[in-house]
């Protein structure tokens, strides 16, 4: 309860990029060939230059990944993936921009952290490489912790829960409890429920709409709802480039909840979505 009362935490090292009261927008900048929604962008200078856009269309942070989790993804070797995004976190980071790594991997992480990147964010919430833990506490940086279940080949097949909410809470606190015990603070750590991953369409809606909860972790929130297949699933839009609406109101809907960070691939339209909302939300 004392959680759930207090203001919402400020993130380390990016706390002074909001000129406004209100979430922080995450720009996705996919250095991959078979990501969901924009992958192809395998050329640095391609990716480089998308990155510069978004910071450039409003996004006070730039998540750089180089492995697509979609559901059925293949996993990338260590090699290959610092080769993806190594050049690209090198040029954002000398730009001055805040960069995210997006890795399931330690080496990737202390890499990209070394080359520059304020963030890690980890899907796997340091579960998938048991070096992770140990290696996330000695960058330093702030974490995501991403709640999913399995592996993009079997993770939608594990959406079985006894009380979403509370599983989703449970696995989340256990999670930020091992961060603890690791020697990170709660500053260090943001909260995502991982929509979309190991969770139907109903199931991210449900999320969404009880995302509040998640404030009792007293860790910031972080959602990704962008272009999803639930996005799709309960509007109709097949494709993904038809999924925009359904994005925007997925924002909207979490900024009122209080997230703290929106991970978008469209920037442009968040922020001015965003606009709108604090101009509605905030006096001054």
């Amino acid at each position: 309860l004392e959680r759930l009362r207090a203001p919402r935490p400020a993130i380390p090292g990016l706390d002074s990029h909001n000129s406004r009261p209100g979430p922080l927008i995450m720009g996705i900048v996919n250095v991959t060939p078979d990501s969901f929604h924009d992958g192809g962008r395998l050329r640095p200078a391609t990716a480089i230059a998308h990155g510069r856009a978004l910071a450039a269309a409003g996004a006070a942070i730039l998540d750089v990944g180089g492995e697509s989790t979609r559901p059925g993804a293949r996993e990338v070797p260590v090699e290959e993936e610092l080769e993806r995004v190594m050049p690209v976190i090198e040029a954002l980071s000398g730009d001055g921009l805040a960069v995210s790594v997006d890795t399931r991997k330690a080496a990737v992480m202390a890499a990209a952290v070394n080359a520059g990147a304020r963030m890690i964010n980890d899907v796997t919430a340091l579960r998938h490489d048991p070096a992770s833990m140990n290696c996330a506490a000695d960058m330093a940086v702030p974490v995501v912790l991403m709640h999913s279940r399995g592996t993009p080949d079997t993770m939608q097949s594990m959406t079985d829960y006894d009380d979403l909410i509370m599983d989703v809470f449970g696995d989340l606190s256990a999670r930020v409890a091992d961060c603890l015990a690791a020697g990170m603070t709660r500053r260090d750590l943001l909260i995502d429920p991982g929509l979309g991953f190991a969770k139907k369409a109903g199931q991210s809606a449900a999320l969404l709409r009880g995302m509040a909860h998640f404030h009792a972790l007293g860790c910031p929130l972080l959602i990704g709802a962008s272009r999803k297949g639930f996005v799709g699933k309960l509007t109709g839009a097949v494709k993904t480039e038809d999924r925009l609406p359904g994005s925007l109101a997925a924002a909207m809907w979490a900024a009122q909840q209080g997230a703290a960070v929106l991970r978008v691939h469209d920037v442009a339209e968040t922020a001015q979505t965003m606009a709108i909302f604090q101009s509605l939300c905030y006096k001054g």
